[in-house]
């Protein structure tokens, strides 16, 4: 099944339940981010995003940024000693960077989101990073961050 065609699965499992005024791909990102599911928030996000044509596209692509930047973290942490997966520390607290700077515009709320609380988010854990000079993740699986939508 192609991508495309999985988001599309995705999405209308999501109609069936109660996603009230939220698109289903914007309300499937906190699922899948809650979960632990970085790379599936990122992907159901980029489905929306890839159609986007009004301002939301920046907002969207800052959230879409932020998952990847856990997607790094998460892998980092599963395999510390690989030789890629072992070097995504720099690569996450870049995107986390550039998620922040995208999503900055809509603090300090939007789309039923807590932007600020978002941005605070990207900038500890960029910062968590840097601090160790690039050694340590912040991440752990029993301490995952979760987005809430009020």
């Amino acid at each position: 099944m192609k991508k495309f065609d999985r988001m599309e699965a995705f999405v209308e499992q999501l109609h069936a339940s109660d996603t009230g005024e939220l698109h289903p791909c914007y309300a499937g990102y906190f699922v899948c981010f809650n979960r632990g599911e970085y790379y599936e928030a990122h992907d159901v996000l980029e489905h929306l995003w890839l159609q986007c044509t009004d301002a939301n596209a920046l907002f969207y692509k800052g959230l879409i940024q932020l998952a990847g930047g856990f997607v790094h973290l998460r892998k980092q942490h599963l395999r510390p000693d690989h030789p890629k997966d072992g070097r995504r520390l720099a690569p996450a607290a870049r995107l986390f960077d550039l998620a922040a700077a995208n999503l900055a515009p809509f603090a300090p709320h939007h789309l039923q989101l807590d932007v600020a609380s978002v941005l605070a988010l990207a900038s500890r854990t960029a910062g968590a990073i840097r601090e160790s000079n690039f050694t340590a993740n912040p991440w752990t699986p029993d301490a995952r961050p979760e987005l809430q939508l009020s």
